[in-house]
């Protein structure tokens, strides 16, 4: 099949621009779901979906905000987070499933993009259920966002869900399209509705979203496979003493095509009871 640079013939015949037509995306994405577990390389992706690998990257990163290869990873590692609390496989077993030869490696990536190392993620069960019960006897939120650095502006905006739902949201600023590592700036919402994080320095950010219903028992939030979630299309740009866009954001219910969510929530949550637990010794 000839592949175009601008251009790619799909089986109708009908040339397509490329940033118009994602069905091939779609299809690639279900062939990474259905194959993690072997070898996949940029040039077999691409001609599933039939572009060339650069357009085939370019068009990827279009859709999903991420490319090809960096969003088989973060599933992969999505997989190690499972293996590590559904398994007893040694740390070492579970870094060679994913393809990860050294464990040095393995435990480094998995401590930058979920925030915890692979044994502090095994052993977190217990302490997640006990910031879940915190949570949910929680009387005072308040309104504080976890500022991790200062600036001069304000991210506002209000978040609704397309589905009922009964929890707690957690929302941040994100470096990068994936809720990973630890958000920029983050904060935990009792509700549906307003939220706000100020002093955010200029640059660029990505807003994700995840939700934690009070019906759902302690491994569905460590492994958040079908929370509901939401996710910024297009980056945020603070810029000096300039207003931000107001951002209304719709939980969804997760979709195949979303980055997974490798950032451990329980360390979000300890982190929101701890900044609580400050201001109120404040007080």
């Amino acid at each position: 099949m000839e592949k175009h640079d601008k251009y790619s013939k799909r089986g109708d015949g009908v040339a397509k621009e490329v940033t118009d037509d994602y069905s091939g995306i779609d299809e690639v994405i279900a062939y990474i779901h259905k194959h993690i577990d072997e070898p996949l390389q940029l040039s077999r992706l691409a001609d599933i979906a039939l572009y060339s690998p650069f357009h085939f990257t370019r068009i990827f990163k279009e859709k999903i905000g991420l490319s090809p290869m960096y969003y088989v990873s973060a599933l992969r590692l999505q997989k190690a987070k499972d293996l590590l609390l559904q398994t007893n496989l040694t740390i070492r077993d579970i870094g060679l499933e994913i393809g990860q030869q050294s464990l040095g490696t393995f435990t480094t990536r998995f401590t930058e993009r979920v925030g915890v190392t692979p044994s502090e993620f095994r052993r977190s069960a217990q302490e997640a259920e006990a910031h879940f019960k915190s949570l949910r006897n929680l009387s005072d939120w308040g309104t504080m966002s976890s500022v991790l650095l200062s600036g001069n502006s304000t991210i506002e905006g209000e978040i609704c869900s397309a589905v009922p739902f009964d929890g707690f949201i957690l929302i941040g600023l994100f470096a990068k399209p994936i809720p990973e590592g630890f958000p920029l700036y983050g904060t935990l919402l009792p509700s549906l509705g307003r939220f706000r994080f100020t002093d955010v320095r200029p640059g660029t950010y990505y807003l994700m979203a995840t939700s934690v219903a009070w019906e759902m028992q302690t491994k569905d939030f460590l492994l958040p496979h079908a929370t509901l979630r939401t996710r910024a299309h297009a980056p945020i740009t603070v810029q000096p003493y300039t207003p931000v866009r107001y951002q209304e954001v719709m939980l969804h219910p997760a979709r195949q095509d979303d980055p997974p969510i490798l950032v451990s929530l329980p360390l979000l949550m300890r982190n929101f009871l701890h900044l609580k637990n400050q201001s109120g010794q404040r007080k």
